[in-house]
């Protein structure tokens, strides 16, 4: 048996690290593929407890339009603020921390005009002791809870993925396949404070 020479015994290993190296590269692909599917998955939850809530709104509106002297500018801020809301459209591709936060915000502005309504409600004991105001009432709630539910998911299953493409050196395929850092959702302004809370009377 002949014996091999060091120039072969070179070129083999040289092979065999650059066929490991280009396994190791397609198989690092494609678990960024597939942590990106998983952000897609996650922000398409999110979309669709949003879109919940839009379908709640104007049957909401509608029951309360129904109430005697019932406050036309609050209708009208949530009508306003809904709209608001809608124009601002996010897909998988362009979840940057820029553009999380302006969905945020106008989905805040939504919350926050809601929050209105339902202050505004309490002074209207009939509209609130209607059957489909309750039902409508107890879905919105449901909804902001898998709201919130669904945003946690959203972070996590984002965080998995931007540790992802950091680390060395994984972020050398990243950044050849093109895989971006995508935004989180962020805590609401002042949320980080207690509120007050006053027992005089």
């Amino acid at each position: 048996m002949k014996k091999l020479s060091t120039g072969w015994i070179v070129l083999i290993v040289v092979a065999a690290i650059v066929i490991i190296g280009i396994m190791w590269g397609i198989r690092t692909n494609n678990k960024m593929i597939t942590a990106e599917e998983g952000v897609s998955g996650a922000w398409a939850q999110v979309e669709n407890v949003y879109q919940r809530r839009m379908d709640l709104i104007p049957n909401l509106v509608n029951t309360v339009k129904g109430a005697a002297d019932f406050e036309k500018g609050t209708l009208e801020a949530v009508i306003d603020a809904r709209s608001k809301a809608t124009s601002v459209q996010l897909n998988s591709e362009n979840l940057t921390e820029a553009d999380i936060a302006a969905f945020q915000k106008a989905q805040d502005g939504l919350s926050s005009a809601l929050s209105r309504l339902m202050v505004t409600v309490e002074r209207y004991p009939e509209l609130k002791a209607t059957q489909n105001f309750r039902d409508l009432q107890a879905q919105l709630e449901g909804t902001e809870n898998r709201i919130a539910v669904e945003r946690n998911k959203f972070n996590e299953v984002v965080k998995a993925y931007n540790t992802m493409i950091r680390k060395f050196p994984n972020s050398i395929i990243a950044g050849m396949g093109g895989f971006e850092k995508k935004g989180y959702f962020q805590a609401a302004s002042g949320a980080e404070k207690s509120p007050e809370v006053n027992f005089e009377f």
